[in-house]
């Protein structure tokens, strides 16, 4: 009896664990383990530090605002999204489409715990300062959102608009 019981546990415990480690994976690699080639997106591509062209600070706060919650940017462009959270909780950054936005709040609800590690999301602990480093490659409207607890219904959101390149000139 003892040895089915803690077979049972075992089992819930491997299926809770695999749920949640197929809920996103396509994570970034932890610190020390293999680097993998970014994962070009809809919205863009994670972008590198040395190719930084602007920095945008965006403030964070607990009345569900982000300030400014529309920004503009050219396309090509490595965008440093530096996040100032100026309330008491927690609050994070998802870069994304609607529909991307949308899935990844559903799934949100059903693991409120969850990580992130995602080079489109930050999580920023109150008082605190974060920041993404985006590439912009993709003309077009885009959508970012703070997903924590109920703070993307209650308003929590923002657009960036992707402008096309500039033509080159002869």
């Amino acid at each position: 009896m003892n040895t089915r019981f803690s077979t049972l546990v075992a089992g819930i415990a491997l299926a809770a664990v695999t749920t949640f480690a197929t809920a996103h994976e396509s994570h970034a690699p932890k610190a020390g383990t293999a680097t993998l080639a970014p994962e070009q997106k809809a919205w863009g591509i994670a972008g590198k530090a040395s190719a930084v062209k602007r920095t945008i600070d965006i403030a964070m706060a607990d009345d569900m605002t982000f300030t400014p919650s529309v920004l503009e940017v050219r396309e090509g462009d490595t965008i440093r999204l530096r996040l100032k959270n100026r309330g008491k909780d927690l609050h994070e950054l998802v870069l994304g489409t609607a529909a991307v936005i949308e899935d990844h709040a559903a799934m949100m609800k059903k693991h409120p715990g969850m990580e992130h590690d995602e080079p489109w999301m930050a999580h920023v602990q109150p008082g605190k300062t974060g920041e993404l480093i985006w590439t912009f490659n993709r003309a077009g409207d885009f959508d970012f959102a703070c997903l924590v607890k109920d703070h993307y219904e209650l308003g929590m959101a923002g657009r960036v608009r992707v402008l096309a390149a500039a033509a080159p000139t002869r």
